[in-house]
């Protein structure tokens, strides 16, 4: 018997209108919105009417995210699909674990608040950008990063994948040494050079700031971002740990089908992760939940 997983995509999934008809279409998925304008009111307008430029800022796009994200997990949950394991891309981890019973829902919003917050004040200060480097094979592309200072590779997507942050007087020669091996760079739709040295404040700010809040141990199984296997003790260290390293979105796949899973659903706007596990495995079935037309086809075949 097979096991479902859900997956959530994290920052640079944004997109306007996301979750507005999810908001329509499920009392469930209205529900997330609703509690979030009560905690962040504007929300809900940022999320359906929001600009590109408004959703990049990562004080808006994560915790806009993190509701659309939410939204399409408790819309698929209202109609009695339930994961059997969960994953998020960087901000969808903080998803995973609301969604697990790690944290309310109520919470997670507040901790994705203060994460954004920081994050946003450590790109600013920084002035880094990130870019995946396809075509290249992860060892070379780690080679290249070698070969400057504050070039970082930093998230492991999938085969011929890796995202990479860096300080911008280094992104062009990098670029440029990209090119010369084969590969290229795609600019990514983000504010900072997350999951690396960059964002180092933000990581010990966020460390304290998790202080204040209770967290507890995942009711269903989340993969860490920092490990790629399931949380056990010491989710809020592994948290801020996240900021500043690496994600082995590639490995966190392997492992979750070495555990069983041959349905995965990403949850939230985009069809990003998706095409990264089709890409890792052709040994599951995968589906994306980010509207009411892309619900009801979901609901139809799992």
């Amino acid at each position: 018997m097979g096991r479902i997983a859900f997956v959530f995509p994290g920052q640079g999934a944004q997109t306007p209108g996301m979750g507005e008809s999810l908001y329509r279409a499920s009392l469930a998925a209205r529900a997330v919105f609703d509690m979030a304008e009560k905690i962040r009111p504007g929300t809900t307008a940022q999320c359906f009417s929001g600009t590109e430029e408004e959703l990049a800022r990562t004080i808006n796009t994560q915790p806009c995210l993190y509701c659309a994200d939410l939204a399409a997990a408790k819309a698929l949950m209202e109609k009695g699909v339930k994961p059997d394991m969960l994953a998020g891309f960087s901000l969808g981890e903080l998803v995973a674990l609301a969604v697990s019973g790690a944290v309310t829902e109520e919470e997670g919003l507040q901790i994705v608040m203060k994460r954004a917050g920081l994050m946003q004040e450590a790109a600013e200060r920084s002035g880094a950008s990130m870019a995946a480097v396809v075509k290249l094979n992860n060892e070379t592309v780690a080679q290249l990063c070698n070969e400057f200072e504050q070039v970082y590779p930093v998230n492991f997507n999938c085969p011929g994948q890796v995202v990479v942050s860096g300080a911008a007087e280094e992104m062009e020669a990098f670029k440029s040494r990209v090119r010369e091996a084969g590969g290229r760079c795609l600019p990514l739709k983000v504010g900072g050079g997350f999951h690396s040295p960059f964002m180092l404040p933000a990581a010990e700010g966020f460390r304290a700031a998790l202080e204040a809040f209770s967290v507890g141990a995942p009711q269903i199984p989340v993969y860490s971002n920092v490990t790629a296997l399931p949380y056990g003790g010491g989710v809020k260290a592994q948290l801020a740990r996240q900021i500043i390293s690496p994600v082995l979105w590639s490995r966190t796949v392997e492992n979750m089908l070495a555990a069983g899973a041959d349905t995965f659903i990403e949850c939230g706007p985009g069809r990003v992760l998706a095409g990264l596990i089709a890409r890792i495995t052709d040994k599951a079935r995968v589906f994306c939940v980010e509207d009411e037309e892309t619900l009801e086809k979901t609901l139809s075949e799992v």
